[in-house]
């Protein structure tokens, strides 16, 4: 085995070659007027995803190339081109699983995952959806009557998909999950994306196990798709494996599922795809992907080992992703898909209000912290926020702080009280307590029954209406309440802000969730072809390891 080493171009173009050569047995032919020598003319055919790439060697210059065709070597012919590399063609459709596509008829393994409160918006969903690209709906603190108008808004206008809705775990409320899957079952919504669960629940195993039956085959057909997000081992442990008896027991009791649905369910997990969580906006614990998603692969094979499952259960990636390379990483460590979050929250179809995608768009990726979270506030779950330009986590964590270390609102000193009511709430005490009061008589009268003979659930529920309001004014934009804006957000926001600087991109009122898809998936690809060839030996300067959007998207 023998090093070679090519002289670079005389074009200065800066490509190289090194290899470890065992014989090359094919050699290229062609016309030299279709070989570019030249900086552009080069990045240009790498970016011809399309077609093939031949990097060839012609008296001494380096150059790249996406026609002509190889053949064998003939000892007794000195070719005049000598081949140094080459790869395929390579189309967006084959980075992850293609059974991701075929299951959910789109184009490409990539979707955008659901933020809450209709941040992922109807519009949002309905431009990917237009473009065969899955995007779930942020149903999440929505009232059944603002939900079932998306749902109707949604179906009108992709009557054929793709698209999924979000059914978020509300373990103080589980009523509220009820609500939900009883919508998407009156409505025939064929596709949910589960979120923050802890555990199983009646709820969702009711709406995966109702959607179970016999086809004329005697197979099982699977109507209801589930996607479940998840972060811990414990959490995907019971989305890979089939609903608890003890669950589907009580829901043929209750007359919700028929006794063959029960035993069909035995043979089914409870979801099709894991969306394994890292580092993202949002309800997150923060975990490393390089560390998580191998740790799930390899429960989902252990579990695929015991149960036999004849498609077994695709494993994708949601939390970090937010540029090329971040995608490229997930897909090679075996993604079957990856989802983004954050930055779609900065483009122009998010529900977030003007004020929030320009703070989101100036983000860097230290610009994010740790807050409370208003539907988990009693369990000190907290989540990922933006912490630049509002001052929401710190209030929000005072919030806690006092929670934690009093029984109620009386025992609180008197200047902390006034504090809170002249910074934080901007009424009285009493004036929150009231319209919290009011909210919980028509929503959860039973909680608000409670609180009354219980102060410190009071104390918490006054707290919790800072909490729960701050994200609504972030989507609604109300004014004056700036500092006070919740918004979502995860450290990939900053990596994307990065990426896009200088770029039409920047701005966010350029931003389009599906140019932003097509970009992060073309540059996916174009960064697979730079990597293959860089294996074979070719030395390739980060100026054309670069893939920068430009203003009008190739599709693919």
């Amino acid at each position: 085995m023998t090093t070679v080493d090519t002289p670079l171009s005389q074009h200065e173009n800066g490509l190289g070659f090194t290899c470890y050569s065992y014989g090359q047995n094919l050699i290229w032919k062609g016309s030299l007027d279709c070989i570019s020598f030249d900086q552009q003319g080069i990045v240009e055919k790498f970016l011809t995803l399309e077609q093939p790439c031949y990097i060839v060697n012609a008296a001494g210059r380096i150059g790249v190339t996406n026609v002509g065709y190889l053949c064998p070597v003939d000892s007794t012919v000195t070719a005049p081109v000598e081949l140094l590399a080459s790869i395929p063609p390579i189309k967006i459709h084959q980075l992850g699983d293609p059974s991701f596509l075929s299951f959910y008829g789109v184009k490409y393994a990539y979707a955008t995952g659901a933020m809450a409160g209709g941040i992922a918006s109807e519009e949002m969903v309905i431009a990917l959806g237009k473009d065969k690209i899955l995007s779930s709906f942020g149903a999440g603190g929505l009232s059944p009557d603002r939900l079932e108008a998306a749902i109707n808004k949604i179906q009108q206008a992709l009557p054929q998909g793709p698209y999924a809705f979000n059914l978020i775990h509300s373990p103080n409320e589980p009523m509220i999950e009820r609500r939900a899957v009883d919508l998407f079952l009156k409505y025939g919504v064929t596709v949910v994306e589960a979120s923050a669960f802890l555990d199983l629940t009646p709820n969702i195993v009711y709406y995966r196990v109702a959607g179970l039956s016999l086809n004329d085959a005697n197979q099982i057909e699977i109507k209801n798709k589930v996607i479940a997000k998840i972060s811990r081992r414990e959490v995907a442990s019971k989305f890979l494996q089939p609903p608890p008896p003890r669950i589907l027991k009580e829901l043929v009791e209750q007359g919700l599922i028929t006794e063959l649905q029960a035993t069909l369910a035995a043979q089914v997990p409870m979801a099709d795809d894991i969306t394994v969580e890292a580092d993202s906006g949002g309800h997150t614990d923060n975990r490393p992907l390089v560390c998580l998603l191998p740790s799930i692969m390899a429960l989902r094979d252990e579990i695929q080992e015991q149960y036999h499952y004849p498609q077994p259960i695709r494993i994708g990636v949601a939390g970090g992703i937010a540029t090329p390379q971040s995608a490229l990483a997930a897909f090679m460590m075996g993604a079957a898909y990856v989802v983004t979050g954050s930055i779609n929250q900065s483009c122009v179809e998010s529900g977030a209000c003007e004020h929030t995608k320009k703070l989101l768009a100036q983000a860097e990726m230290a610009d994010v912290m740790m807050a409370p979270a208003a539907d988990m506030f009693e369990m000190g779950v907290k989540l990922q926020v933006l912490k630049r330009g509002t001052m929401f986590p710190m209030r929000a964590q005072k919030l806690y702080e006092l929670y934690r270390a009093y029984d109620s609102i009386e025992e609180i000193p008197q200047a902390e009280k006034e504090k809170l009511e002249k910074q934080v709430f901007r009424k009285t005490i009493a004036e929150v307590w009231e319209g919290t009061a009011a909210y919980l008589s028509q929503r959860n009268p039973e909680k608000l029954g409670k609180a009354v003979n219980n102060p410190k659930l009071k104390m918490a529920l006054i707290f919790r209406w800072y909490l729960g309001l701050s994200s609504r004014w972030s989507n609604s934009g109300e004014k004056g309440r700036e500092v006070d804006y919740q918004i979502w957000c995860g450290p990939a926001m900053g990596s994307f802000n990065d990426w896009v600087r200088g770029t039409y991109l920047a701005e966010p009122q350029n931003r389009k969730v599906v140019d932003v898809a097509n970009h992060i998936m073309i540059g996916a690809a174009f960064l697979y072809r730079i990597q293959s060839l860089k294996l074979q030996g070719l030395q390739i300067p980060d100026y054309y390891s670069q893939y920068r959007p430009a203003s009008s998207t190739v599709e693919m």
